[in-house]
C-alpha cells in the first residue's frame, strides 16, 4: 500500500539508506497492510540539509505565489480524497465516511492558509518625534518540525504543514508509524502542486531517534506536536536545551455539562455521536458527562440507545459506523478503566466488553457507564476509548469545580437553552474551546488548542500562522537632508 512512497527528501521518495522497513498492521485483522522506511541518521542529516536550503528558497517566494501552491495542493487532495480515505481506513480501521471527511478537512487547511499567507500584516507605531519611524514586520521562524499522532493522520499534519508553509517556513514532518499514508499523500499533492525542493520533507521511523536527533539540530527552529501529555513533556524538555519555539496540542478529558433545561434526548444523541467518533480516540471527544439530576435518567437511556445502535466492524465495510481501536493494548486499558469504575460503584448501562462476534482485531463495544464517582480513574485520566462515564450534578458552581478538577483543559461542551447560563458555564470552564449545543469544534477558520496540561499555542484560524512567524521591530531615523527637502 505504501510502495510508491517512502522518505520525502528533495521532492523525491527514497528508501532508508540501509533499506530497513517496518510493517504497518491493520487494527481490524492484525495483518500486515504495508511497510514504511525506517530513517537512519544519514537520512535525517539529508532531510535537515534539504530543509535548510528549501527554507532559503521558499521564504523568498512571494506570498501570492505561496498561496497558489497551497490552493493547488488542496484541490489535488480533494480530487484524490477517495483513495486517501481508503488508505487511511485500511491503516486505522475508521469508517470510510469519516476518513473521507477528514481528508476534505485537511484540504481545507491548505486552502485557508493559502489565503492567510496574503494577510501577514505588520504594524506601524507612531514615533515620539517627526524623525522616528517605528514598525513591526513578521518573518518566517525557520525550519519547522511537525510531530503528529495516528488518530487523525491527515488533519493533524495538515494543520502544521499548511500553516508553516503559508508563513514561508520549510517543514520536516514525522507522521505516526501506525498511519503514515495520509501524510505521504499530502506530500505528493504538494509536490505535484509545485512546492519547491526542500520546502517539505517527510521522515518515518523510530520515534525517539527521529525526535531527539531532529530537535537537537540547530537547523530546527520550531517544533509542533500533537500527542499525549507525557510525550509532550518529553518533547518540551528536548526543546528547552536549544530554546526552540514550541506549540503543543496534547491530551484532553472534555467535560460535557447538560443543564436541567436542555432536551436530554437531543443532547444525548449529539454527544453520543461525538463520543463514539473514531472509537473515542479523539483529543476533544466529550469524555466526562455531567448531567443535571432532573434529566439524567432520560439522558442515560437515550445515550445507551445510541450506543446499542452503533455498528462495529471494519471501516471499509458498508454500514459500519465505528471501527476498532488502534491496537489491542488500548482495548485492555479501556477494559481496566471500566473495571475500576465498576469497583467504585458505577454500573454498565451499555457495552462494556469486546464484541463477541469478533475473534480478532482491536474492537470494543460502545460503552456507557452510569453513577460514575469522581474518584474513578476514568473521571481523572483521559480514556481515549469508546467509553462514556455519566455522573449527576445539581448546581452550576459545583459542576464547574468538578469539571475543572483535572490537569487537562482542551475542550468542553455545554447544553442549555438559557443564554445566560450558557455564557456562565462556557466562561467558567478552564478549557481552550467550548461547544454550546454543538460538538463539532474543529474547523480551518477557528483556533484549535488548549490550556493547562493540554498544551499551548493554537492551530487553525488567523492565530494559527502566528506560531510560525517572528515579529521584528525596526526603528528608523529620517536623515536631516530628507526632512529639509
Amino acid at each position: 500500500m505504501h510502495a510508491r512512497f517512502g522518505l520525502l527528501i528533495d521532492n523525491e521518495w527514497r528508501q532508508a539508506s540501509d533499506g530497513l522497513r517496518k510493517a504497518v498492521r491493520s487494527p481490524v485483522s492484525g495483518e500486515e497492510v504495508g511497510t514504511i522506511p525506517m530513517a537512519t541518521a544519514a537520512d535525517i542529516a539529508a532531510a535537515l540539509a534539504s530543509a535548510a536550503v528549501g527554507f532559503r528558497h521558499w521564504r523568498s517566494v512571494a506570498a501570492w505565489d505561496r498561496a497558489a501552491v497551497l490552493r493547488r495542493a488542496a484541490d489535488l487532495m480533494r480530487e484524490r480524497a477517495s483513495d486517501i480515505a481508503r488508505m487511511m481506513s485500511t491503516e486505522t480501521g475508521k469508517p470510510l465516511a469519516e476518513a473521507r471527511g477528514e481528508t476534505l478537512a485537511a484540504a481545507d487547511q491548505f486552502e485557508w492558509y493559502g489565503e492567510e499567507a496574503k494577510r501577514v500584516y505588520g504594524q506601524t507605531i507612531p514615533g515620539r518625534t517627526l524623525e522616528d519611524r517605528l514598525s513591526v514586520i513578521y518573518q518566517p521562524v525557520g525550519v519547522c518540525l511537525s510531530l503528529s499522532a495516528w488518530n487523525f493522520p491527515a488533519l493533524l499534519p495538515a494543520r502544521k504543514i499548511a500553516a508553516a508553509l503559508a508563513a514561508g517556513c520549510s517543514v520536516i514532518a514525522r507522521p505516526a508509524s501506525e498511519a503514515a499514508g495520509a501524510c505521504f499523500a499530502i506530500g505528493q499533492a504538494l509536490c505535484d502542486a509545485g512546492l519547491p525542493r526542500g520546502a517539505l520533507g517527510i521522515l518515518t521511523g523510530e520515534a525517539t531517534l527521529l525526535s531527539e536527533t531532529l530537535i537537537a539540530s540547530p537547523v530546527i527552529r520550531k517544533v509542533s506536536l500533537t500527542g499525549s501529555v507525557p510525550v509532550g513533556k518529553r518533547i518540551l524538555a528536548l526543546c528547552a536545551a536549544g530554546v526552540k519555539r514550541v506549540s503543543m496540542e496534547l491530551g484532553g478529558h472534555a467535560p460535557a455539562i447538560v443543564h436541567a433545561d436542555a432536551n436530554p434526548v437531543t443532547a444525548a444523541q449529539k454527544l453520543a455521536a461525538a463520543k463514539f467518533r473514531n472509537s473515542g480516540q479523539v483529543c476533544i471527544s466529550p469524555s466526562r458527562f455531567y448531567v443535571h439530576e432532573k434529566v439524567k435518567s432520560e439522558f442515560e437511556a437515550a445515550f445507551a440507545d445510541c450506543a446499542r445502535k452503533i455498528v462495529v466492524g471494519d471501516g471499509l465495510v458498508d454500514g459500519v459506523s465505528m471501527g476498532p481501536m488502534i491496537r489491542d493494548s488500548a482495548v485492555v486499558s479501556a477494559l481496566m478503566l471500566i473495571e475500576d469504575a465498576q469497583g467504585r460503584g458505577a454500573r454498565i448501562i451499555a457495552g462494556g466488553r469486546r464484541p463477541p462476534n469478533f475473534n480478532k482485531g482491536s474492537f470494543l463495544e460502545p460503552t456507557v457507564l452510569g453513577n460514575v464517582p469522581d474518584n474513578a480513574r476514568i473521571m481523572q485520566e483521559e480514556p481515549f476509548a469508546p467509553v462514556a462515564p455519566i455522573a449527576g450534578f445539581s448546581e452550576l458552581e459545583e459542576v464547574l469545580d468538578r469539571a475543572n478538577a483535572v490537569p487537562f483543559g482542551l475542550a468542553g461542551y455545554v447544553f442549555t437553552n438559557d443564554a445566560a447560563l450558557a455564557d456562565l458555564t462556557a466562561e467558567g470552564l478552564e478549557v481552550g474551546m467550548v461547544g454550546v449545543n454543538e460538538t463539532m469544534l474543529a474547523t480551518a477558520e477557528a483556533p484549535f488548542g488548549g490550556v493547562k496540561e493540554s498544551g499551548f499555542g493554537r492551530e487553525g484560524g488567523a492565530l494559527g500562522i502566528k506560531d510560525y512567524l517572528e515579529p521584528k521591530y525596526v526603528r528608523r531615523k529620517l536623515v536631516a537632508r530628507a526632512l529639509s527637502a
